[in-house]
């Protein structure tokens, strides 16, 4: 019999993690102990960052909350603007006078508390978010008061504020079938344009991606450019007025010319070019002047240049007028436009050099064609007013123009 002992079995004991127990989400006693701070220093917006500052409270669990109280005065219930249960201050921004000196020292404020807790930044979009998802839900007064909030938010440069978070939730169909969006954005631009310039303003809507849509904050029974100029002059903002009819006169300068280029490039029978183009003239109601320096960019823009054979590039320009004088002559119907005409011509042979010495030979063609006149080729040779390659172009046109005042004289 061995006197070894026998083996046992024996259990290591295994160590087992403690779980990390979640606090309870607690935002009353958060909200209450924001208020207080508020109540204890009288709404010494100052004294009420320092406060905030050096407290323990974690903002970074209940940043929501902080921002109701900022905005309410107390904490809403979910989902809606609706005080919910607990203490409440009476210095918010509700509670403000509708007036920016009143509703600045907010904006400073939370500037401040941005900038020591820049985390908060998510929240206040949160917030924002949901009180403009719900103007309905506020008086006119309060509506007012949240944007000049939100006009003075961005000109102060407020700490990393994306424009999209304010424009898009604005964009909810009965807000804007009520006319409330309307009415808010309309005060925004007031207020943002007191301190700021339109560019600065745009800049704000192009960030937000909606420089091109300021008309989906209209209602849709006003949806149109007379009800976008008739309401924004009556606000006072006849700069805006202007601008947004630039942007549309440039979509449909854009249209037209897109549209004339597919059917040139198709080689589209010119009666029918001529019929498409009268339409978007009388749709867009397009000056004459625009048409047809649109006509020559597009007919040029068609033509397939080469690279330093000078001669061919002339036949290709050439082939291309008489090609297309019909349209070109339905178009220039006066003096005043042949004119244009030649002015855009000058221009063009100006700015590209493989057409610098092309000017004459074009003019000659456009008059064989009757798209220009004798009357007019004279006027520009003898008292045209663009100064570019003048003196190049004048030279260049002298023997036509001597052929042309010889003839006129025979006659």
């Amino acid at each position: 019999m061995s006197s070894k002992e026998k083996p046992t079995l024996g259990g290591t004991r295994i160590k087992t993690r403690k779980r990390n127990i979640a606090a309870p989400l607690d935002p009353a006693a958060f909200a209450d102990a924001v208020v207080q701070i508020y109540l204890d220093n009288v709404g010494d917006l100052e004294l009420v960052a320092k406060n905030i500052e050096s407290s323990d409270l974690n903002f970074s669990r209940y940043g929501d909350t902080f921002f109701e109280v900022v905005f309410t005065g107390g904490r809403t219930q979910p989902g809606t603007i609706k005080p919910d249960e607990g203490e409440r201050h009476p210095y918010s921004i509700i509670e403000c006078e509708a007036k920016r000196e009143a509703i600045l020292p907010s904006v400073i404020y939370v500037q401040k508390i941005l900038r020591r807790k820049p985390f908060l930044i998510k929240n206040l979009e949160n917030v924002m978010r949901r009180f403009l998802q719900s103007l309905e839900l506020f008086e006119e007064n309060e509506r007012k008061k949240l944007a000049i909030f939100t006009a003075l938010a961005f000109s102060q440069k407020l700490s990393g504020l994306p424009p999209e978070t304010v424009f898009q939730p604005l964009l909810k169909d009965n807000l804007v079938g009520k006319g409330l969006v309307l009415s808010f954005i309309t005060d925004f631009f007031k207020e943002y344009l007191v301190d700021n310039s339109l560019e600065d303003l745009i800049s704000i809507l192009k960030r937000g991606k909606m420089e091109d849509n300021l008309m989906d904050f209209f209602p849709s029974a006003k949806r149109s450019a007379e009800g976008f100029s008739e309401h924004f002059t009556k606000e006072g903002l006849v700069p805006l007025v202007e601008y947004h009819e630039k942007k549309i006169f440039e979509v449909k300068l854009k249209e037209m010319k897109s549209a004339l280029t597919t059917q040139i490039a198709e080689e589209s029978d010119i009666s029918e070019v001529i019929e498409t183009v009268k339409q978007l003239v009388k749709d867009a109601k397009l000056p004459d002047i625009e048409v047809v320096r649109i006509l020559w960019d597009v007919l040029m823009d068609a033509v397939k240049w080469s690279g330093k054979n000078q001669q061919q590039n002339a036949n290709s320009a050439l082939r291309q007028v008489q090609t297309w004088a019909k349209l070109l002559n339905s178009f220039c119907t006066s003096g005043k436009l042949e004119l244009e005409l030649i002015y855009k011509v000058q221009m063009q042979c100006y700015e590209d050099a493989k057409l610098m010495k092309l000017f004459p030979e074009i003019v000659r063609s456009l008059y064989d064609q009757d798209v220009l006149a004798e009357d007019t080729i004279l006027h520009w040779f003898r008292r045209g007013t663009n100064l570019k390659g003048r003196q190049t172009f004048v030279k260049a046109l002298e023997p036509f123009v001597k052929w042309l005042e010889e003839a006129e004289e025979e006659e």
